[in-house]
């Protein structure tokens, strides 16, 4: 089943989350701070060993900045929270911040990075789930951390991960002639950067509208394409 690894993996951000949400009652304020402090750090740590796989530091600034100039004009940020308080409004949830930090957090977590582009990639191409079975096992602890932190409103990432990643497992084939080893290592790259955002994000050291760069991964694509 060419879908078998974006279900497996959504439905584990969703156990995840439920478990994390059971559990945050469990722990003090000051145990969750500290949790979410180490789920910054971590986050870090994935963006940056990601982003020493580029090869060409002007495919990233070229990348980084085409993207964010298209995800402003479209502003994916806004579109997402528009989404967020949507479902908040239907589920009455007790505050904005308890719904919709956590499902954007959650979101640009599990879905800018590499693996969840390159796995769907070869899901779709080959037919080999094994980087989405592997990504989903870390994305049940991720998430489990975030909901334990953040709220219920990481739960509703994984219907935005069931759609991003079925939509580039079904779309895989037409990209395939443009998906050198080369190309691959640069969106790696590109997407651990975006990744090292929400890092800062969560430590609080910045507030970068993380999903206006979420597009910034596939501009290497097309700037191999007219190399």
């Amino acid at each position: 089943m060419i879908l078998s690894g974006v279900i497996v993996n959504s439905v584990a951000v969703g156990l995840g989350s439920l478990l994390g949400v059971f559990f945050r009652n469990k722990f003090n304020k000051k145990i969750i701070d500290t949790v979410m402090s180490g789920m910054g750090l971590c986050v870090l740590y994935i963006g940056i060993s990601g982003s020493l796989k580029g090869q060409n530091i002007l495919v990233a600034i070229g990348s980084i900045a085409l993207g964010g100039i298209i995800g402003e004009l479209i502003d994916i940020d806004h579109r997402l929270r528009k989404f967020g308080l949507a479902v908040e409004a239907k589920f009455k949830s007790d505050t904005e911040e308890s719904l919709v930090e956590g499902f954007l957090n959650a979101t640009m977590v599990i879905c800018v990075g590499a693996m969840a582009i390159v796995g769907s990639l070869q899901s779709g191409l080959i037919g080999n789930h094994e980087i989405l079975y592997a990504k989903a096992f870390i994305d049940l602890f991720v998430v489990l951390a975030m909901s334990a932190t953040m709220g219920i409103g990481v739960f509703f990432s994984a219907f935005l991960i069931l759609f991003y990643e079925g939509a580039i497992v079904l779309f895989a084939g037409t990209l395939s002639p443009f998906l050198s080893a080369l190309v691959i290592d640069e969106i790696t790259c590109v997407g651990s950067l975006v990744i090292m955002a929400i890092g800062f994000n969560i430590l609080g050291i910045t507030k970068i509208k993380v999903a206006n760069l979420s597009l910034a991964p596939f501009i290497p694509i097309f700037i191999y394409l007219f190399m």
